[in-house]
C-alpha cells in the first residue's frame, strides 16, 4: 500500500508552534536513518503537493494547474467525456471582507441536493449559451466540459479556501469568458430567492464557483495511493490542536496499515519513503519513544 498524508505540515506560525508540540513516536521510528524522495515546491504552485503526488502515482503529465482531476472524478460519476476537456465547478461562498475577498470552506455550506440542484438549475443556461456542457454530479460537484479547459491552468481549491481569491483567479486570454461567466453568476445569485430563505436561516450564500482540475483525460497507469484526508479538515479551518489530534491518530495506526510507501505532503513540497517489510515495521514500533517529527516535516 502506497499512503498518502496531506496537510502534514503547516506553514502559519499557529500551525508551526502546534507542530513543534507535536509527538509521533510510531512515525519517527518508521523514518529514522531513511532519505525520502523530494518533491520540492512552494506554497504558490496551482497544483497542491497531494496532487502532484497522486499524478505521479498515475503516470500522468501536465503542467502546474493543468492536472485532469475533474475528468477523472467526471468519469467516477459515470458521465461520458466524449474527447473534450473538463473542468470541476464548485458551488461556494465569497466571504467579502474590509480589504479582500476570500474564499470559505464549501463543505460549511452544508447544500443538500435539493438546494444545489436549484443554484445549478439558475446558472447552467449561462454556460450553455456559451457553447459550454455542464453536467451535475454532486452538491458540491459539478461539471463544464469544452475544449478552452484543455490547458487553462487553475488553482487548486485547497489553495483558496481562507484566503483571498485574486491571487488565484485563472488568467490570459483563455480566461477571459469565465471570468466574465463568473460576474454573471454572481449577480444572477444575488438575488436568488433560495440564497434570501438561507440568509434567514443565518446560512451562507451560495454566490459564485470556482474552477479547477481542467484538462483532458488521462489513464493511470499506476495504482492509487490510499489517501488519508483526516488532517485537511482542521488545517483549513486552522484548528491546531483538532489537527495535532488526528495527526496522533494516524500516528497511531501506522503500524496496523504497514505501508510500502509513505508520501507526507506540506503546502510547498512532499517527501516520499521506502518502506521495510511489515515484520520490520512491528519490530521497529515496539522500541519507540518520545520524539521531534518537527525537524522533518518542518521541511514541508
Amino acid at each position: 500500500m502506497h499512503l498518502l498524508i496531506p496537510f502534514a505540515a503547516p506553514l502559519s506560525e499557529p500551525g508551526r508552534a502546534a507542530l513543534r508540540e507535536l509527538r509521533l513516536p510510531r512515525l519517527q521510528a518508521l523514518l529514522a536513518g531513511r532519505q525520502g524522495t523530494l518533491d520540492e515546491g512552494d506554497e504558490y504552485s496551482l497544483s497542491t503537493p497531494p496532487e502532484r503526488a497522486l499524478a505521479r502515482a498515475w503516470g500522468w503529465a501536465g503542467a502546474d494547474g493543468c492536472l485532469p482531476f475533474a475528468a477523472r472524478a467526471a468519469a467516477a460519476d459515470a458521465l461520458d467525456l466524449g474527447d473534450l476537456a473538463w473542468g470541476l465547478l464548485t458551488p461556494v461562498h465569497w466571504h467579502l471582507g474590509t480589504e479582500q475577498v476570500s474564499l470559505t470552506d464549501p463543505a460549511a455550506l452544508l447544500l443538500d441536493e435539493a438546494e444545489s440542484r436549484a443554484f445549478y438549475d439558475a446558472v447552467a443556461p449561462l454556460f450553455t449559451s456559451e457553447g459550454f456542457l455542464i453536467h451535475w454530479g454532486a452538491p458540491l460537484r459539478w461539471y463544464l466540459a469544452h475544449e478552452s479547459l484543455a490547458a487553462l491552468p487553475t488553482a487548486s481549491l485547497d489553495r483558496v479556501i481562507g484566503r483571498n481569491v485574486d491571487r488565484w483567479l485563472p488568467g490570459g486570454p483563455q480566461a477571459r469568458l469565465l471570468r466574465r461567466l463568473q460576474n454573471e453568476v454572481q449577480m444572477l445569485l444575488y438575488t436568488h430567492p433560495l440564497n434570501a430563505e438561507r440568509e434567514a436561516r443565518g446560512q451562507s450564500t451560495v454566490n459564485s464557483f470556482w474552477l479547477s482540475g481542467c484538462g483532458l483525460a488521462q489513464a493511470c497507469a499506476g495504482a492509487t495511493p490510499t489517501v488519508d484526508e483526516r488532517l485537511r479538515p482542521p488545517a483549513l479551518a486552522e484548528d491546531w490542536p483538532g489537527w495535532a489530534k488526528a495527526w496522533q491518530q494516524i500516528d497511531a495506526e501506522l503500524a496496523a496499515q504497514a505501508p510500502e510507501r509513505l508520501t507526507l505532503c506540506g503546502e510547498r513540497s512532499s517527501l516520499t519513503y521506502s518502506l521495510p517489510p511489515r515484520g520490520l515495521i512491528s519490530r521497529l514500533m515496539s522500541g519507540v519513544g518520545r520524539s521531534e517529527p518537527a525537524p522533518l516535516l518542518e521541511r514541508l
